[in-house]
């Protein structure tokens, strides 16, 4: 065994701590225009109990952009807020605590 969870107390291959946290989350999705008309998708609300660099490793391979976590939000480049809430809703996060604005 590799070791225990400071969090829930199971050993770390059975670790439900960001499951848990994922369901919790609240996430608004909003679209910005940044300099010389480019868009962004802005995705705010996600905490530091969930691995965000996972989360948007796997956003920029399914929607093909770039992006990067700064200040607490995920920006992606593009307009992307059709598809970013089935993508979140397939990476294990609740369907109605996502609010697409």
């Amino acid at each position: 065994m590799s070791g225990i969870c400071p969090k829930c107390g199971l050993p770390l291959e059975l670790c439900i701590c960001e499951t848990m946290a994922k369901e919790e989350e609240k996430i608004r999705v909003s679209l910005i225009k940044k300099r010389y008309g480019k868009t962004v998708t802005i995705l705010e609300g996600m905490s530091k109990d969930v691995d965000v660099k996972k989360v948007l490793k796997q956003l920029k391979t399914k929607l093909a952009c770039g992006g990067t976590y700064k200040n607490g939000t995920v920006e992606l480049q593009g307009d992307h807020k059709s598809r970013v809430k089935d993508l979140l809703v397939k990476m294990g996060f609740q369907s109605d605590k996502i609010e697409v604005s």
